[in-house]
């Protein structure tokens, strides 16, 4: 059986929201290259608790690259260096024997660490609640082609609707922005007839409740497309700024 690599970590821990943190160094000898970067994080977890110390906190849940719960800066890069990413897809193949990582929490005003590795993105929660409901027959499933859609708005709109949420994009930006997670959760609704009847709406109180929560302003630096594990456009938030303009002046 090949034998693992040797790894050397420095991973942030912070005891609570009000205390203050720091970067911890550990070593982990013989990890297997088939390992996911989260699986290798719970044998640090591992070795931890048999040396008597406190498991390291991180998010994760599906560990599909569907949740978009698993929120790490790895080497300072969120969901770390292979592009369209998750963490959770993420393997260590892509490391060398004596290689050393460096974990950190996303960082942004809106994303306040809880602990260790986890951060509190309710915020996320509280944008996509201001944009309200929208209004559709709720009764049994329409015909597939009684509302005619054409496949390009169809194709743009499944695209924006692709974002998990994970909040890199944001993690990434140097301004902590989320205007790509907004453009993408408005832009799914505004090419599809159902989002019509609140579409002015929706994408004012969206923006109105991102600037609330503390985000910064996009300044076209495109990191947050890099980083996108579902690689949503950044053509999203100039969709978001017409459809903001527009509710504004309706």
């Amino acid at each position: 059986m090949a034998k693992g690599i040797k790894l050397h970590l420095k991973v942030w821990r912070q005891a609570g929201p009000n205390e203050k943190g720091s970067l911890q160094a550990y070593t982990l000898n013989d990890v297997s290259e088939h390992m996911s970067f989260l699986e290798m994080l719970d044998v640090l977890n591992e070795q931890i608790i048999q040396e008597g110390g406190e498991p390291v906190e991180f998010d994760n849940d599906c560990r599909e690259g569907i949740c978009g719960m698993c929120s790490l800066v790895i080497n300072g890069i969120a969901h770390g260096p292979q592009k369209r990413t998750a963490t959770c897809q993420l393997h260590m193949r892509h490391y060398k024997d004596g290689d050393t990582i460096t974990v950190e929490p996303f960082r942004a005003k809106g994303f306040p660490v809880i602990r260790d590795l986890v951060v509190d993105r309710s915020s996320f929660d509280r944008i996509i609640a201001a944009g309200g409901y929208v209004s559709m027959n709720a009764g049994n499933a329409p015909d597939g082609n009684a509302i005619p859609i054409s496949k390009e708005k169809a194709d743009l709109s499944m695209d924006a609707a692709s974002c998990i949420g994970c909040g890199a994009c944001v993690a990434a930006c140097p301004n902590a922005s989320a205007a790509l997670f907004v453009g993408a959760k408005i832009s799914q609704y505004s090419f599809l007839p159902q989002g019509e009847p609140e579409r002015d709406r929706r994408a004012v109180r969206m923006v109105e409740q991102m600037d609330e929560e503390g985000f910064g302003n996009c300044s076209n630096h495109g990191e947050c497309e890099a980083v996108c594990p579902k690689g949503i456009s950044i053509t999203n938030i100039a969709r978001m700024r017409r459809e903001y303009l527009k509710g504004v002046i309706s």
